[in-house]
C-alpha cells in the first residue's frame, strides 16, 4: 500500500468534484464527511486516509471509493494499484506484438500507423508511419520510451510544433501513471518515473497532479521537413489485454499523405 501517493491521490480527487448543492465555501470539491457518505464508510476512517493512516481498505472498499469519487475506469484502477489490489480486470501477460493489431496494421496503407506498449516503445510502424515519424524502434534503453525522450531529450520536441508542447506534456505524463498500474512487472516503470521525476522539473511537476489517463483519441502537429506542418487526429485500438496499442494517424484537413512523403 502506497500510503503517502494515496491520501494524494484521494485529496485532488476530492477536490475536483463539484458539490451538488451550490453554496458557498472556502475549499474546492467534497468535504471528507461527503465522501464517506458516499462510500458508506465512516468519516473517521476516510480521513486516516488522507492522512497516511489507518488499514488498508479492502477491495470492496476500494470499489466504494472509486464510485464515491467518480472515477473513470483508468483513475479506478490506479487506485486499486496504490491500495495494493488487482483491479478488477486484471491485464494479462503479454511479450509479443499482438496478433490482432498486427493484421490490422498490415491492412493500412493510406494512413500512417504503429503500435506501441503502455509505456510507449514503439513495438512496429508501417513504411507511412516511419517515413513521417522516422524510425521510431532503433532506440535502445530508457530511451525506448517515447515519454522519456519527450521530458528528457530536446531534440525530440524540435519535430513539434511550439503550441501543442504543453498539452502533449500533460497528455504523457497521465499516460505514464496509468502504464505502470498496467504492467505486471513493475520494475521497469518505476525506473521510467523515477528517472523523469529525476531529471524532468516539468515532468515533476505535472506528476503531482496525480492525472491518470490511457490516450483513447487524441490530436497532435508535426513539422515534417518535406511538407510542413501536418495536423493530425489520432485513433487509439487497444489490444485485448490493454498492454499494447495500435496509433492510427488521420491529417486532419483531410490531406493524402502518401504522395507527399514519399516523393
Amino acid at each position: 500500500m502506497k500510503r503517502d501517493e494515496l491520501a494524494d491521490f484521494l485529496r485532488n480527487r476530492r477536490a475536483a468534484l463539484v458539490p451538488a448543492r451550490s453554496t458557498a465555501r472556502r475549499t474546492q470539491g467534497l468535504r471528507r464527511e461527503d465522501v464517506a457518505e458516499r462510500a458508506y464508510i465512516s468519516i473517521d476512517y476516510y480521513t486516516r486516509l488522507e492522512q497516511r493512516r489507518g488499514p488498508r481498505p479492502s477491495p470492496e472498499v476500494a470499489s466504494a471509493l472509486s464510485q464515491a469519487l467518480e472515477l473513470n475506469t483508468d483513475e479506478r484502477d490506479h487506485l486499486y494499484h496504490l491500495i495494493g489490489h488487482n483491479p478488477p480486470q486484471q491485464a494479462l501477460e503479454f511479450d509479443d506484438v499482438d496478433p490482432g493489431l498486427r493484421r490490422v496494421l498490415n491492412a493500412l496503407d493510406e494512413n500512417p500507423a504503429m503500435i506501441i506498449s503502455n509505456l510507449a516503445h514503439t513495438l512496429v510502424q508501417n513504411r507511412l508511419c516511419r517515413e513521417l515519424f522516422g524510425d521510431l524502434t532503433r532506440y535502445t534503453g530508457l530511451a525506448r520510451s517515447g515519454y522519456f525522450r519527450w521530458f528528457m531529450l530536446p531534440e525530440e520536441r524540435a519535430y513539434y510544433p511550439a503550441d501543442v508542447h504543453a498539452a502533449q506534456s500533460a497528455t504523457f505524463a497521465a499516460s505514464v501513471r496509468a502504464a505502470a498500474d498496467l504492467e505486471p512487472d513493475p520494475t521497469e516503470a518505476n525506473c521510467l518515473i523515477s528517472a523523469l521525476r529525476a531529471g524532468s522539473a516539468e515532468f515533476r511537476e505535472l506528476w503531482e497532479n496525480h492525472d491518470v489517463r490511457l490516450c483513447r483519441q487524441e490530436t497532435t502537429s508535426l513539422t515534417h521537413p518535406a511538407v510542413g506542418r501536418v495536423d493530425l487526429d489520432c485513433e487509439v485500438v487497444f489490444s485485448h489485454d490493454r498492454r499494447q496499442r495500435m496509433l492510427i494517424f488521420t491529417p486532419r484537413d483531410g490531406k493524402d499523405l502518401r504522395p507527399l512523403i514519399t516523393a
